[in-house]
This record gives C-alpha cells, structure tokens and sequence, in this order.
C-alpha cells in the first residue's frame, strides 16, 4: 500500500510501525555491508598496487631478458623458438562471495611449462632462451593475477555506489517520511481520542442532567 493511501487509524499506524522498523533494520544491515565492503576494498586496492608495482617490475625484466636472448641467438631464433610452443597459455575463471559481491577468480592454466612443453628443443636453443620463457611466463602469471584484483575493485566499487545511494535513500528520504506520517498518525488519534472524551464527558453530563430533573 503506498504511504499517502494509509489512512489514520490503528491498523494504518500498525503498518507504519512494521514498515518503519523495517527500514530501520534495512538501513543497518546496509550500513554495515558497506563498513564491510570499504575494508575490503581498501585491503583490495593495496594488494592491487603491489600487484601492479611487481607486474611492471616482470615487464621491464622480461623486456631486458628478451633482449639479450634476442643478441644472443637473434630475433629469428626467439620467434622459431616462441612459435614453437603448442600449448597457449590461458586461466580458468571463476567467481567468489565477499559481502554478497561477486568477485572474480582467475587462474593461470598452461602459463608456466616446463622444457619439454615448450616445444622449442633443449639442444636447439641456449639458456637464454629459457630465461626469456621463464620471465614472460612470469610476466603472464603477474597479467592475470593483477586482472583477478582490479576486476574485482571494479565490481566492488560498483557495488558499494549502489549500495550507498540505498543507504542514503532510507537515511535522507524513506525512514524521515515513515517517522513523520508515524506522528502525524498517532497526533491525528490523540486528538481523536481526546474529542471522543469530551464526546462522552458531554453525554455523561446529559445524561445525569436529565437523571436529577423530577
């Protein structure tokens, strides 16, 4: 039933109290969601930018590692023995529940391989060959663990928006207009009740009015 239709009498001012509470109880269990998803997006973020400070670490790194094998055995030898590899590298995702928010879960599959999955040959390349597999391998790993925590800031920055404008709404707008429609209900039945005694007093009276007349 919508509020301007709730008229002032008790079961009116039964439903008033039941939405109230209600909302009250919402507004509390919303507001502690968001504490809760502020810590965690806080501790997110900071495991975020480690994240991020190591991944473009491992880039400069692989950068500097491809380099030297492509010095060492040329840019040819680096793409023969890079197109070699049969098995591409890839994650599984998946998903888990923090504060009702989904977040993502991402894991490597066939990034990191050993010699003989790389396909390329041990006794056709050098090490440093290796070295480069072992540093992009590592660079790919750092990819898709820092694409697991910035997606999963993303969703709960999304998710404490919404759940914020929510809190808001009940704070500013829906339990301010149950609490007034409340004591305008109960001010409309005090006055009712107040003119439903001076009804009775009034009929009292008359009717020891006519009771003491012979």
């Amino acid at each position: 039933m919508p509020v301007d239709e709730i008229k002032p009498t008790r079961a009116g001012l039964l439903l008033v109290r039941r939405r109230l509470a209600l909302a009250e109880r919402i507004h509390r269990l919303l507001a502690m969601k968001l504490d809760g998803m502020m810590l965690e997006l806080v501790k997110l973020t900071d495991r975020t930018a480690l994240k991020r400070r190591e991944l473009e670490e491992k880039y400069t790194g692989a950068r500097e590692t491809v380099a030297v094998a492509t010095m060492m055995e040329g840019a040819t030898g680096v793409l023969l023995a890079a197109l070699s590899v049969e098995t591409t590298p890839t994650y599984a995702a998946g998903q888990k529940n923090v504060f009702g928010v989904s977040l993502p879960v991402l894991e490597p599959v066939m990034v990191k391989k050993t010699l003989d999955q790389r396909g390329y040959g041990i006794l056709g390349t050098s090490s440093v060959i290796d070295d480069a597999a072992d540093a992009y391998e590592d660079l790919l790993e750092a990819i898709i663990v820092s694409a697991e925590l910035e997606g999963g800031v993303k969703r709960l920055l999304d998710d404490i928006e919404r759940t914020r404008r929510r809190v808001n709404a009940l704070e500013l707008k829906v339990i301010p207009e149950l609490t007034e429609l409340r004591r305008f209900i109960e001010d409309q039945r005090d006055e009712m009740e107040r003119q439903d005694l001076v009804r009775l007093r009034r009929i009292k009276k008359i009717k020891a009015e006519r009771a003491e007349k012979p």
